[in-house]
């Protein structure tokens, strides 16, 4: 029934698009169908696959190394309390400044070249990981672990079986969030250093008013968003399992 639902969801909005380019001219919206020609040629022409290869590689690597960085260390600053106090303050300042701000210094240290661009989505998808990781080790359930420290449980066996387990919910927010900056990051990345990937499409296309591919780039980067958004939702679902299980 929801994929029912979601379906008829869709049809609204391809009507309503419909009727916006119909009433606005095909200049400022274009419609579904000249978006649809418009992504056939931008495929058959090489420049849309192109494009999106350059932003999934810099996209997914920011994005592994923000969570291969982020998650251990929310662990530790959560398993080990006078190391997350000590942490958190910077921690939350940083998340609190926007990444913006680091482009022009990151652009100095790193060039405009891939390097740069994976640093920018990496620092954007970071502190979600992390703050959520931290949050989901802290908010641990008391009652289980004392249960658990009665019956003999050490603290390693209780942070392994208990605390891990109940912070995964935590952790996979924290991943779909820092994907959905990352990828909002992957294009700000693009516009900023060397023009390439979806992002500088949208910079070509935007400025020369070509609005039919300018939306056929914005659906693509939606697209990636969903569907990096479901596969976390549906490991967060697998998690829960294995987590109810344990």
């Amino acid at each position: 029934m929801i994929l029912v639902f979601r379906l008829g969801f869709l049809a609204f909005l391809l009507l309503l698009w419909a009727l916006a380019a119909q009433q606005m001219g095909g200049n400022v919206v274009p419609s579904p169908q000249a978006t649809y020609l418009a992504a056939g040629r931008m495929i058959g022409e090489g420049r849309l696959l192109r494009a999106l290869g350059d932003s999934l590689t810099v996209f997914l690597s920011g994005y592994a190394i923000a969570v291969a960085i982020g998650v251990p260390l929310g662990i530790l600053m959560g398993g080990f309390r006078m190391l997350g106090k000590t942490l958190e303050v910077y921690v939350y300042a940083l998340a609190a400044t926007p990444r913006v701000a680091f482009i022009p210094l990151i652009i100095v240290m790193l060039g405009l070249g891939v390097e740069a661009k994976m640093f920018i989505v990496f620092l954007g998808a970071l502190m979600p990981v992390l703050i959520n990781t931290y949050a989901g080790v802290l908010a641990a359930d008391e009652e289980l672990i004392e249960m658990a420290q009665s019956v003999g449980a050490g603290r390693l066996r209780v942070f392994r079986r208990i605390v891990l387990p109940g912070a995964v919910p935590f952790v996979i927010v924290g991943m779909r969030l820092g994907a959905t900056i990352g990828l909002i990051n992957t294009v700000v990345a693009e516009l900023y250093t060397s023009v390439k990937g979806l992002g500088g499409l949208l910079a070509v296309y935007g400025n020369t008013f070509r609005m039919a591919e300018y939306f056929v780039v914005v659906l693509m980067l939606s697209l990636i968003g969903v569907v990096v958004t479901e596969s976390l939702r549906y490991l967060e679902q697998r998690a829960s399992r294995w987590r109810i299980v344990r």
